[in-house]
């Protein structure tokens, strides 16, 4: 009876936003630049008696402007002031202003400004950003540039294109939900991971550590990374090339048309190659004669991995019906040698999967769409194919030597099953501003799951032939109270529907109810105090319920998660001497979880297998120091402590008290970070030319494979130190580009999920051409 009550509430609210309207309503949107089109943040656009301010991209937007001839003023300090008289059209108009400088000012005016990053970092949630353009000249995909946030670590298997599981603040694998644009990136494919698509794809990247946005419509348990392109150039091309070690190759070009008429024509592509043939240390044996060598030290010989994508959109910007309504389509293809199982003792020479994503994509966003109300809505639906191939009747060991088997049996399990996870998704987000300081939102995320497929190897075989089918719905209402730079506020509660079948036979749904807050209040204006709390739930993925085909069991069995959130959290910036700028960004936390999915090796350790704990507590925080000494001189660090402990009492196979009952979970770090420092020498050789030089270090304390009250079985994965390096020489402004780095220059052995290792020493060379006209 509570969930009716709660639609018929989301029903009614939507009914009261869709009965206001307005025949004539006035808007006024555009850009503020100097005359070399660069953007001017914070400059100040008056319409009337309405005030905009221009964003970090020199962006603004006026709405509910009550009539239709205006005195438009813009200004801001260094530049001539823009004056002007303008007869308005019924809904949104469009004016791009360009300054000229003052004849008593320097050409070059700096004007300070809250960047989109650091704007982000201002909510109530305990949230992190990352300015992705400072990454642009890096050979970096989304995944490196978040193992740099306190509180995360992105843990791969391997090598480039790799399986990743990206552990923030105790909770990892699908406890986390990724998002593009507030997209949910659940059904994007193997082509589109946080560990294959380049830094350059992104304008910024928000992490949410434990309570998530509701806006964001996720059942997300511990966090949500939301990747934000944006749009900042109407008129550009953003290219680069880099090789390196490994016989690593990336290309990325992202590229955009905008008529004045609003035509806009947008296109994302990039590939990445590599073989993956970095040096391992391990425990080998001749296949053929049996002569056993441990911690000997070899390349991998069947790591290849290649992918292509492509997105690209077409539509209209800045109509009245419109701010945005855009048709696309995504498109993928990639292949994947595998080397090993769960665990390196598992070496495979011929076993390879391939996969194509080809999703149809729909886009549309209009503010004010009636006065107060926006509207955001999207829609996709992914065609693309996954095939497992397993056809060679041989045992590889890892000097790449192989042994028939005489029984077609495949390495592990004789295989050419191909299969579609067709996923489809809708969401659509309605905010209504009821005055100047309150708003409500309401927000649906559906989406559905469906694998079918067959191997031509096991026609008989009836588990290929079941179909898999999974949807779910989740529903979210809010409400948020805001005043400016001092204090706000926002509860929500979420409603998640998922039924699941399996076959024809076997079949179950789940309901769940969570609610939460999230609160920021400035005791100074550089002193920002933060608290949030979250009962939130999360269903089980179609992956953990049926597998993937590779290196996963299934477990149709599992139940949702459930936990209680909460975090408070200090934001403080300041300056000594004017000249020397601090920012300290530091959180507690702390996780009840309930039904905790975690990941498990199966009986024969070949696979893992996704299991329910009755619970898992966690407590620790994370800290973040940022300086910086006028424009050249920038250095950071970060720490992350975690207690993530069993609290699961009894357990199978145990008469009494279970002995890990209390332990330390297993297999994830418990206290690691990262110290990086950049200087930055301005108009070297040449006006406008910019030399950068770079360092990062990662440090992860050791910790336990397995559980720390078994003793001697529990194995010890040792501390890890890596430093990376970089050159960057930026020519003509940041047009062209050219870097060099460095990564794991001592060649330090790296490992990861499983103890399974990372690439060793690796150099990269990046090119990168930029050119932006408004």
């Amino acid at each position: 009876m509570q969930y009716i009550k709660f639609y018929a509430t989301a029903v009614f609210f939507c009914g009261i936003l869709l009965c206001r309207a307005q025949e004539n309503h006035y808007q006024l949107r555009g850009t503020v630049t100097d005359l070399d089109q660069r953007p001017l943040s914070g400059a100040t656009v008056k319409v009337g008696s309405l005030t905009a301010i221009a964003d970090s991209d020199g962006r603004y937007h006026v709405a509910d402007i009550g009539q239709q001839q205006v005195q438009i003023a813009v200004t801001v300090i260094g530049f001539e002031p823009y004056v002007a008289t303008r007869t308005l059209t019924p809904g949104t108009n469009t004016l791009h202003v360009a300054l000229t400088p003052e004849t008593n000012e320097l050409a070059a005016v700096d004007v300070m400004g809250l960047t989109k990053a650091q704007d982000a970092n201002r909510q109530a949630y305990n949230v992190t950003a990352i300015d992705a353009t400072k990454l642009y000249n890096s050979t970096m995909d989304i995944s490196g540039a978040l193992d740099r946030v306190a509180g995360i670590r992105v843990r791969k298997s391997g090598g480039l294109g790799s399986n990743f599981n990206l552990s923030l603040n105790g909770f990892t694998g699908n406890h986390i939900r990724y998002f593009i644009d507030g997209i949910p990136m659940d059904n994007f494919g193997s082509s589109f991971q946080i560990n294959n698509i380049p830094i350059n794809a992104a304008e910024r990247i928000e992490v949410y550590k434990g309570v998530v946005p509701m806006w964001l419509g996720s059942d997300a348990l511990g966090g949500a990374i939301n990747i934000v392109t944006g749009d900042r150039y109407r008129n550009f091309v953003d290219a680069s090339y880099s090789y390196g070690s490994f016989n690593t190759h990336r290309t990325v070009v992202n590229t955009a048309y905008t008529s004045r008429s609003g035509f806009t024509v947008r296109l994302n592509a990039y590939q990445n190659y590599s073989d993956n043939n970095y040096k391992v240390t391990v425990d080998a044996a001749d296949i053929n004669t049996g002569a056993y060598t441990p911690g000997t030290t070899i390349r991998r010989f069947h790591d290849t991995y290649h992918n292509e994508a492509l997105v690209a959109h077409l539509g209209v910007v800045d109509k009245p019906f419109a701010d945005q309504l855009l048709a696309g389509i995504t498109l993928g293809k990639n292949y994947k040698e595998i080397q090993t199982g769960a665990r390196m003792v598992s070496v495979f020479g011929g076993w390879h999967r391939r996969g194509t994503t080809i999703m149809p994509t729909l886009k549309y966003k209009k503010e004010n769409l009636i006065p107060g109300l926006d509207v955001t809505v999207n829609a996709n639906y992914n065609l693309g194919w996954e095939q497992n191939i397993d056809t060679v009747d041989a045992r590889f060991d890892w000097f790449g030597k192989s042994k028939p088997t005489g029984t077609n049996s495949g390495e592990r399990s004789r295989s050419l099953y191909k299969y579609r996870n067709n996923e489809g998704l809708s969401t659509a987000s309605f905010n209504y501003r009821i005055a100047e300081r309150h708003a409500l939102a309401l927000n649906d995320n559906f989406s559905t799951f469906r694998r079918e497929g067959s191997d031509e190897l096991n026609p008989t075989n009836a588990q290929y032939e079941r179909q898999k089918r999974t949807y779910k719905n989740v529903l979210g209402l809010g409400y948020h109270y805001d005043i400016k730079d001092l204090w706000s506020t926002t509860v929500f509660i979420k409603h998640i529907h998922q039924h699941n079948r399996d076959g024809a036979d076997a079949a179950n749904a789940m309901d769940k109810l969570g609610y939460g807050f999230a609160s920021a209040y400035y005791l100074t204006p550089h002193l920002q105090l933060k608290a949030s709390y979250e009962l939130t739930n999360r269903m089980p993925t179609a992956y953990e319920i049926f597998g993937d085909v590779e290196n996963q069991e299934g477990n149709f069995q599992l139940n949702p998660e459930r936990s209680n959130n909460a975090n408070i959290g200090l934001n403080y910036d300041f300056a000594l001497h004017r000249d020397h700028r601090f920012s300290v960004n530091t959180s507690l936390i702390y996780r009840r979880a309930y039904n905790y999915i975690y990941y498990r090796l199966n009986n024969n350790q070949s696979k893992i297998v996704a299991d329910n704990r009755d619970g898992v507590e966690t407590f620790g925080g994370d800290a973040e120091v940022r300086y910086s000494f006028k424009n050249w001189l920038m250095a950071g660090a970060t720490m992350t402590y975690q207690h993530i402990m069993n609290t699961q009492k009894y357990e199978e196979g145990y008469t009494g008290v279970s002995p890990v009952y209390r332990d330390q979970m297993p297999n994830i770090p418990y206290l690691f970070g990262n110290a990086d420092i950049a200087v930055i020498l301005r108009n070297v050789g040449k006006q406008g030319n910019t030399l950068n030089f770079g360092y990062n270090l990662l440090f992860v304390h050791d910790f336990y494979l397995y559980w720390p009250s078994r003793g001697g079985d529990k194995l010890n994965i040792p501390q890890q130190l890596s430093h990376d390096f970089n050159v960057v020489y930026s020519m003509w402004d940041g047009r062209y580009n050219i870097a060099l780095e460095a990564k794991n220059f001592t060649d330090a052995r790296m490992y990861d999920n499983f103890s399974l290792q990372k690439p060793s020493r690796g150099f990269y060379l990046n090119l990168r051409y930029f050119f932006n006209k408004q």
